[in-house]
């Protein structure tokens, strides 16, 4: 085994540097996603979803409003393709995809919304003070 560098810090083993945090762990679902084949096998999954949705939407209960969701979530998750789609969706159609971004509860949605309730807080305050003189 070769000497340390002179220069190099030895510390004890299982000791961290004072500026050293611990990696935090991927979930079980995150690493699974790193293969291709996982990725496209969830795809197919989500289209067959989306695919399956309206035929049980007929059936009693809440299926399609399940299984909808679910199933284009799976879709924009491990495809570059359905996301670019779905991005070009939400600029033609707006009020549907805040809907479809509510019901799947994306981030991105929220912020937005949040974001948008900040602007039209900040709009209506001149006309506030305004009424009020």
């Amino acid at each position: 085994m070769a000497p340390p560098h002179p220069k190099a810090l030895v510390l004890p083993r299982g000791a961290l540097l004072p500026t050293s945090t611990p990696m935090a762990k991927r979930s079980l679902y995150q690493r699974l996603r790193s293969t291709a084949q996982v990725r496209l096998a969830l795809f197919v999954l989500g289209v067959l979803l989306i695919l399956i949705s309206p035929i049980v939407g007929v059936l009693p209960g809440p299926g399609f409003l399940i299984l909808f969701p679910i199933g284009l979530m799976l879709c924009l998750q491990n495809s570059a393709w359905a996301k670019r789609i779905y991005v070009r969706f939400k600029r033609r159609h707006p009020r549907y995809a805040a809907w479809t971004d509510r019901v799947m509860r994306r981030t991105s949605a929220a912020r937005r919304r949040e974001r948008d309730a900040l602007a039209k807080g900040a709009r209506e305050t001149p006309e506030i003070r305004a009424n009020a003189d």
